[in-house]
């Protein structure tokens, strides 16, 4: 049993690192960074703040939003429930409200990940010799999308503290009544859309979004899938995590 506790800490630890390196290559290759983090790069970059520091004023963000969402769901199982059962929730509900809060320290150190990775990374995108560099710059947006899916599934995997970003589109999911995979693509693109607007009223020109943006949409999710396929069902039983 202790052995499974080490093996989930571990591997959500792991996931977590892996997670933000491939977030950081993201933003390095210069060709369009990840939805989910496109709003803060774009804030950071147009006003020359620090990436990691505006992830962490949008993750809380994302956190508020999710405590505000989750009442509103309970508010509503509460008015189709009788009243004993809703009594019986309450545990449920602290647990939920706990995660939720939880997920605010996470932020502070996931994003200190970003700040240290960004730090020793250097930047594809400058002083790069037009398309001779490109072959490079999409090396490494591939493998900053093979390490965003490794990471996010092996933290995800090991169901302790969700990462905001994952957080609150399960929170709209539920609220919603719709499945996760179509809340993530609509989350996806209006994050997207408000990006685009940010760079064209703000800096007259897109910042952040690119061909990095579309292929990241598409193959994070790939590597997921794929991760969770050769490598899912040995983890979780290493780690002793309840599917």
């Amino acid at each position: 049993m202790e052995k499974q506790k080490v093996y989930r800490a571990g591997f959500y630890i792991l996931g977590l690192l892996i997670l933000a390196m491939g977030l950081t290559l993201n933003t390095k290759a210069g060709l369009g960074v990840s939805p989910i983090i496109s709003v803060s790069y774009s804030i950071s970059t147009i006003f020359h703040l620090n990436f990691g520091d505006m992830t962490l004023v949008l993750y809380s963000v994302f956190v508020v939003a999710e405590i505000f969402l989750h009442s509103i769901r309970e508010r509503q199982r509460s008015s189709h429930q009788a009243e004993a059962l809703v009594h019986a929730r309450k545990n449920d509900r602290k647990l939920i409200r706990l995660m939720d809060i939880l997920q605010i320290p996470l932020s502070l150190v996931f994003t200190r990940f970003l700040n240290v990775f960004g730090s020793l990374l250097p930047e594809f995108s400058k002083g790069t010799k037009g398309i001779q560099d490109l072959p490079l710059r999409l090396l490494v947006l591939i493998l900053a999308i093979i390490f965003t899916g490794v990471g996010a599934s092996m933290s995800l995997s090991m169901r302790i503290v969700p990462n905001p970003g994952d957080g609150i589109v399960q929170a709209i999911a539920d609220c919603i009544h719709k499945n996760v995979g179509f809340t993530k693509n609509c989350f996806d693109l209006f994050n997207i859309t408000v990006t685009i607007l940010l760079g064209l009223v703000l800096a007259g020109r897109l910042v952040g979004v690119g061909i990095g943006t579309v292929l990241a949409v598409i193959g994070v999710g790939r590597i997921i899938a794929l991760f969770q396929h050769l490598a899912g069902e040995k983890i979780v039983a290493l780690s002793g995590v309840e599917v």
